[in-house]
């Protein structure tokens, strides 16, 4: 598949997406570089603005299976990656998969199950397996995970280590809608049945490995590589930022811009695409010192100071 290709497939699955949820266009295309730069997304929000509705149908409109794992303080790693169940008919232990057995997976509330079971899910969002009993089983192709975190009921959960949370290629909030859209919103629901919007898959099955090979095509001039590293070292060097972007982050900042270059048509990266993706993809990555909390420093500001010092070059 060509750029123009992955442009057609992204703009057919966001007006499907668009159709059930009432959320900024940006959200979406954040979710969807997500998804095409090979990488997982992580959404914070809080309840009722759309996330499970988001997750699914972002599923059905790539024609993929869809799994929900609800998070609880007491779900066990097992209940996750499944487990061995002996075989009466012939003595033998069978593997019973768990429901993270799926393409797209919702990790609903993932901060409120313990270290144990979040580090369950540590191996199959970075290898694509899980290995249960010492035994590797690998997950369906394309897997990604999206999960969401609740950020207002803090009593009870139990916040995602550095190591988890740096899997995540970008990390987003959908929000409250405006005004006109939350009339929409409810304009929808009065001329259907259903509660919940139904959604048709728009793109077969198999468009969605090509989709993730596109970017691969895509072009970066070296002083856009020189502008990502530039991006990713400053952070290192701000005040309030006791740990700054480390290499991976910026591998990532580097796959996430050539995905939303490939996903708007164009076959090389400008330093907008960067720009526009900096944020989602590197503020989630930083740990911020205690003064920060004093000073009311979020991570998304230190991104935007971070952009606004380091120099944007001049591609043709």
């Amino acid at each position: 598949m060509n750029v123009d290709g992955a442009n057609e497939a992204c703009e057919r699955i966001h007006e499907a997406i668009e159709g059930a949820v009432i959320c900024d266009r940006d959200v979406l295309e954040t979710i969807l570089v997500g998804v095409v730069g090979r990488g997982h997304v992580l959404i914070e929000d809080v309840p009722g603005t759309g996330k499970t509705l988001t997750a699914n149908s972002l599923a059905t409109a790539l024609g993929l299976s869809f799994s929900r794992i609800q998070f609880t303080p007491d779900l066990l790693p097992a209940d996750v990656t499944g487990t061995y169940v002996f075989d009466e008919r012939d003595r033998s232990f069978e593997f019973r998969e768990g429901p993270i057995f799926a393409n797209v997976v919702l990790a609903d509330e993932i901060n409120r199950a313990p270290p144990k079971t979040q580090a369950a899910l540590l191996e199959a969002m970075e290898e694509g397996q899980v290995t249960v009993d010492g035994e590797s089983h690998r997950l369906p192709e394309p897997f990604f995970v999206v999960a969401t975190q609740n950020p207002v009921e803090q009593e009870g959960t139990f916040p995602l280590p550095e190591a988890q949370v740096d899997r995540f290629l970008v990390k987003t909030s959908i929000g409250y809608p405006d005004e006109p859209g939350e009339v929409e919103l409810l304009r929808r629901r009065a001329g259907r049945e259903e509660p919940t919007p139904a959604v048709e898959s728009v793109v077969e099955p198999g468009t969605v490995p090509q989709l993730r090979r596109t970017p691969e095509t895509v072009h970066v001039e070296e002083d856009v590589l020189q502008y990502v590293a530039a991006i990713a070292r400053e952070t290192r060097t701000m005040t309030h930022v006791e740990v700054g972007v480390s290499p991976r982050g910026s591998q990532r900042l580097f796959e996430a811009a050539r995905a939303r270059a490939a996903i708007h048509g164009r076959e090389y990266v400008t330093p907008d695409d960067v720009k526009r993706v900096a944020r989602a993809t590197l503020a989630h990555r930083l740990v911020l010192t205690p003064d920060a909390t004093v000073d009311g420093v979020r991570k998304a500001d230190v991104i935007d100071r971070v952009l606004e010092t380091v120099p944007v070059p001049t591609v043709e």
